[in-house]
């Protein structure tokens, strides 16, 4: 499935729509600008009879809108996710530093959640089942095992990344070029 990314009229990341959904927008001319190397969808409609000519829509990969978004999405923090977590870690056990496969990391809250640790993007980072079992109910303090980089919450353009679609080579250039700096998904 092939997807659009959405901005406001600022360049700010509203969401992942299909093209016909673009397609209503462009229709509506609701669509302010465009970017992108080349449509991702051209999408052909009837012919006008009078002039003779087919309605032809091409599909940009990222289209901004007109107006303002109704919800400021700085105000708004990414949905969290296993998948999201690890791509923000890189995979990488945040107590021991080695790259694992998805399957062999784990969830694992600095202050647990048995003493008031929350899931969130802050109190959670990447570990790997060992060190998760050494840790246990610890602080990382307390267990003597410090992390080997801090968790954070990511950018609104980090979450798009994050988000895992398949994204075309230029729409990744395109939010990667907005990622903030010391990301680590630059």
């Amino acid at each position: 499935m092939r997807h659009v990314l959405q901005l406001d009229i600022q360049g700010t990341p509203q969401a992942w729509i299909s093209p016909e959904q673009a397609a209503t927008h462009y229709a509506t001319d609701s669509v302010a600008w465009e970017e992108g190397t080349g449509p991702l969808l051209t999408m052909r409609g009837g012919f006008c009879v009078a002039r003779g000519v087919q309605s032809i829509i091409d599909v940009a990969p990222i289209i901004a809108l007109r107006g303002f978004s109704k919800v400021n999405l700085f105000e708004v923090g990414p949905g969290f996710t296993k998948a999201k977590l690890l791509k923000r870690d890189r995979n990488t056990c945040a107590y021991c530093a080695q790259v694992f496969a998805d399957r062999d990391l784990q969830c694992e809250h600095i202050l647990p959640e048995s003493r008031g640790g929350q899931w969130v993007w802050t109190n959670l980072v990447a570990a790997c089942g060992v060190c998760n079992s050494r840790k246990r109910d610890r602080t990382p303090e307390e267990a003597k095992m410090p992390l080997v980089y801090l968790p954070y919450v990511p950018s609104r353009f980090e979450a798009f990344l994050l988000d895992g679609r398949n994204i075309r080579a230029d729409v990744h250039e395109w939010l990667a070029s907005r990622l903030p700096k010391g990301s680590r998904l630059a």
